[in-house]
């Protein structure tokens, strides 16, 4: 059989394109080329897996030439877990008719890097190249086998989890398996444990005390997925806060948890154990993370930063002012559009990126300012305070619907230890209600939530009253709002009435969303979850 054909797939970003690796082996000089634009990694296959099939007991073709063409040939591919279909394609097109058995190839994908022993490793992206492959009609996938459970929350694709290239040559003969030593299941994975995790499970909205219009305003931007910014001095509340917004968020739907499992796995950052993700993630990265780890990149591969890591989720930018400016400009296009465009070279890759962004600074870069001139204790110089602030007042804030100002003085001033407070559970309850009705309202379309639905859809399909918009019209022609902001405001009545159970805004849920967009004091109403 001269001429062989396998397949696999090559990633761009999060899209996966269904690739022909032609191998032909025929008269000639003595050599091996591979053409159709691989990169260095995948270039060096041709050593890979020449020794794997020699040390697997089988022949690579020594006294013939050797062409593999991966096709289309115009599409750049990256990666080292192309050398199971290059392997399994030499030995295909090896075959003596005569003295061997075939090795069919044709109705399945193959995915996995070898070593020179004819192991399979784990690489990284698998979820979303058997999405990719199922996609296409493909039924049959080959993976390294810690990786089989990862391919099969895929549906309908029959999965094939292999240690070694002799075992995948022996299923495909249908001949017996042969025993092979375990893959190490953490070999492809980045994962790293960290135990504040379970610090922030275990956070409560009960422990917060004496900040009601905060806790609303959390629970505004939970049930629609609204961007927030906390502002107040050090020691009041806005991290312990944003730390237990994730658990007032309900569980993924089956959607998102699959968006989300995929996006991890493009990290290389899933567990060895496989599953989809349930529960929303977090991710709070420090001020002085670049802008490649925070929106995605990297050299060779462009892979998924932290806010597209934090999809369906939250992310956490504290001392966000002290971010370097390059990643304040560039959270601008996910803010408004709620996806990441990376561009290296003539890569282009786009990820979801449709999380909750949570920003939080203090009001001076020492953290001393207060409310009262008197007891404030900033030495901070005005240069200083007016760059501090610039990252705060720029084109980044009008993408964050709420805002809202803690003070140091409101936990012992206003909080009453003997008051009933509200649990983490039932104002999830709440939240999943709203989301619930929010699901209704925009099924069958491309957005799940209020903080996405597109300016002129809610214009046109679920509009605000006339006195209502009437007043935010002229809160625009007056200056007091942009048009992006004026659709945020429009966003959050419609939260806001979700939260309440009713059918339409009426003109006390566009005072509150106006309140909300300002850092303005909230009505009281708003804070008794009046109907």
């Amino acid at each position: 059989m001269p001429v062989a054909t396998t397949r696999t797939i090559a990633l761009q970003g999060a899209i996966g394109h269904l690739i022909d690796i032609q191998v032909d082996v025929s008269p000639g000089m003595v050599t091996t080329i591979m053409v159709g634009r691989p990169d260095a990694a995948l270039s060096e296959a041709r050593d890979r897996c020449r020794m794997a099939i020699s040390n697997s007991g089988f022949q690579w073709p020594t006294t013939r030439r050797t062409t593999i063409l991966l096709s289309p040939a115009d599409l750049p591919k990256r990666g080292t877990h192309f050398d199971l279909a290059i392997a399994v394609g030499v030995l295909a097109a090896s075959v003596d008719r005569d003295r061997d058995l075939p090795i069919p190839t044709t109705d399945a994908v193959f995915i996995g890097e070898l070593t020179l022993e004819g192991q399979l490793r784990p690489v990284p992206g698998v979820l979303p190249m058997v999405m990719a492959a199922a996609s296409r009609g493909v039924r049959r996938v080959f993976v390294p086998e810690p990786q089989a459970a990862e391919a099969a929350l895929v549906p309908g694709m029959a999965v094939f989890g292999m240690r070694s290239l002799a075992q995948v040559v022996a299923e495909l003969r249908g001949v017996e398996v042969p025993e092979a030593p375990p893959v190490p299941a953490d070999s492809g994975s980045r994962l790293l444990s960290w135990r504040g995790q379970h610090r922030i499970e275990e956070g409560d909205m009960a422990d917060l005390v004496g900040i009601p219009d905060a806790l609303y305003a959390a629970e505004v931007a939970a049930a629609g997925g609204h961007h927030m910014l906390l502002t107040g001095p050090k020691g009041a509340g806005k991290t312990s806060l944003a730390e237990r917004i994730p658990g007032i968020l309900p569980d993924l739907d089956p959607e998102e948890a699959l968006e989300l499992t995929a996006i991890h796995s493009l990290a290389g950052a899933l567990p060895p154990e496989g599953g989809l993700f349930r529960r929303p993630p977090y991710f709070a990265p420090h001020h002085n993370a670049s802008a490649t780890s925070l929106l995605g990149g990297g050299t060779g591969r462009v892979r998924p930063g932290e806010i597209s890591r934090a999809h369906a989720g939250v992310l956490f930018l504290d001392e966000f002012p002290l971010f370097s400016i390059d990643v304040v400009e560039a959270l601008r296009q996910p803010l408004e559009s709620g996806e990441v465009t990376i561009a290296r070279g003539e890569e282009s890759a786009t990820f979801p990126a449709r999380g909750m962004v949570v920003l939080a600074a203090n009001p001076c870069p020492c953290g001393d300012a207060g409310d009262d001139a008197a007891l404030s204790h900033c030495n901070c110089e005005p240069p200083a305070m007016r760059r501090y602030q610039r990252k705060l007042r720029g084109p980044l804030a009008d993408r964050v619907d709420i805002e809202r100002r803690l003070s140091s003085a409101d936990g012992w001033q206003n909080g009453d230890e003997l008051a009933p407070r509200e649990t983490t559970a039932a104002v999830r309850e709440r939240v999943t209600a709203a989301r619930q009705r929010q699901a209704q309202r925009y099924a069958g379309l491309s957005w799940r939530l209020n903080a996405h639905a597109p300016a002129q859809a809610l214009r046109e399909s679920w509009p605000l009253g006339a006195d209502s918009q009437a007043r935010l019209d002229t809160e625009v022609r007056q200056g007091r709002l942009t048009r992006r902001g004026a659709t945020r405001v429009h966003r959050l009545a419609w939260t806001i009435t979700d939260l309440a159970g009713r059918a339409a805004p009426a003109d006390r849920d566009l005072d509150v969303a106006l309140a909300l967009r300002r850092g303005d004091p909230l009505p009281l109403r708003a804070l008794e979850r009046a109907g």
